[in-house]
């Protein structure tokens, strides 16, 4: 089994599930006693969100790189970041390591294609649905339409995430909110939606949509449980 190197604390609520899914995922292809080998970098999330309201993603590079350089002098064979918004820094980390990335984005995009849906809407962070990185590799690798909220309804997610979500506050006024977002995202032409924030699976529900939800905290782990697993 491969070592799996998880640069998480962004924010632990999420981290949390991704350590759960990655030895559900092992125990139900190896047996009871059976979990993932993996080592975790846990950031100080407050130092991280500083750092990016300030827009110092220089510093926030140099940080992740230094997280992943760590985790494969530590033995990890493949590396894993567990968060959406921090995968702007994935090139630079490619770049600066030996050892593979599985960027999040790409089993997302590949269970969304195996349903045959090519109109997608994005939620996460204002970085995620605002910049270009993410909605970028979803359409020039994956071939994927991407539609992202409007300016309200982008500040509506990103104020749940960073004022409740990370935090462990799970509202059922935002879950509704949320519900809003995703439904005047389908009357704007998606045909499903990516929960692109890895904190967003702790409050919306396959039942919040009328089109499928696709959770990328799920798939990123379930993915790298495959991977680990593979001769």
């Amino acid at each position: 089994m491969r070592m799996i190197g998880l640069i998480g604390g962004m924010s632990w609520e999420s981290s949390a599930e991704y350590y759960r899914i990655l030895n559900e995922g092992v125990r139900d292809r190896l047996g009871a006693t059976a979990s993932a080998r993996c080592l975790l970098w846990s950031f100080d999330f407050s130092e991280v969100e500083a750092l990016q309201q300030r827009g110092d993603w220089d510093g926030l590079t140099a940080s992740m790189v230094d997280a992943a350089q760590r985790l494969e002098a530590a033995g990890a064979d493949m590396l894993l970041i567990c968060t959406n918004t921090m995968h702007r820094m994935a090139s630079a980390i490619e770049a600066a390591t030996s050892i593979p990335l599985l960027h999040i984005a790409d089993p997302t995009a590949e269970r969304v294609k195996s349903t045959g849906i090519r109109r997608v809407g994005l939620l996460g962070t204002a970085f995620t649905m605002e910049h270009s990185f993410y909605k970028d590799r979803l359409r020039d690798r994956h071939g994927l339409d991407v539609i992202v909220p409007g300016e309200i309804d982008r500040a509506i997610v990103h104020r749940i995430i960073y004022d409740e979500l990370v935090g462990g506050r799970v509202l059922p006024t935002s879950r509704e909110a949320c519900r809003g977002v995703i439904s005047r995202l389908v009357q704007n032409g998606a045909e499903a939606v990516i929960l692109g924030c890895t904190e967003l699976m702790l409050l919306v529900r396959p039942d919040d949509s009328a089109v499928p939800l696709f959770d990328t905290t799920a798939l990123h782990a379930q993915a790298a449980v495959a991977i680990a697993l593979t001769d």
